[in-house]
């Protein structure tokens, strides 16, 4: 049975950082991307950065690149995701999504519906 949980979560000021953490199981690590969504209250989820778990390859949306950073511990069976120079527009629950990378096109890599798996979440307030 394939379970994604997430923890990290928590209320920080403008400014500071988080790192949210997704345990991994049930499938093999690398063949799968794993990637971090967001979802704002009234807003819809949107891909927010993925790791490849074939090659390491990483992705980020633009309103996050050179704040976020993800990372993975494959003897953990974990996916990291650091966040740093938060804004009250980070504000959401962040979701850890995983599905198999083989076929998974780049042009697809922060597409929500694209993924098969998904943790539960955890929500993150960034106050001004």
């Amino acid at each position: 049975e394939v379970q994604l949980v997430e923890s990290g979560g928590g209320l920080v000021q403008a400014g500071g950082s988080l790192r949210l953490s997704c345990a991994a199981s049930g499938f093999t690590f690398g063949d799968y991307a794993i990637g971090w969504f967001r979802q704002a209250p009234g807003k819809e989820r949107e891909g927010v950065s993925t790791i490849r778990g074939t090659d390491g390859t990483t992705y980020y949306a633009d309103s996050v690149k050179g704040r976020f950073t993800i990372s993975s511990d494959v003897a953990k069976n974990t996916v990291y995701l650091q966040m740093n120079s938060l804004k009250p527009e980070d504000t959401a629950d962040y979701y850890c999504a995983a599905t198999e990378d083989y076929g998974l096109l780049d042009h697809f890599i922060l597409t929500p519906r694209k993924y098969v798996y998904w943790g539960q979440g955890t929500q993150v307030t960034v106050s001004s």
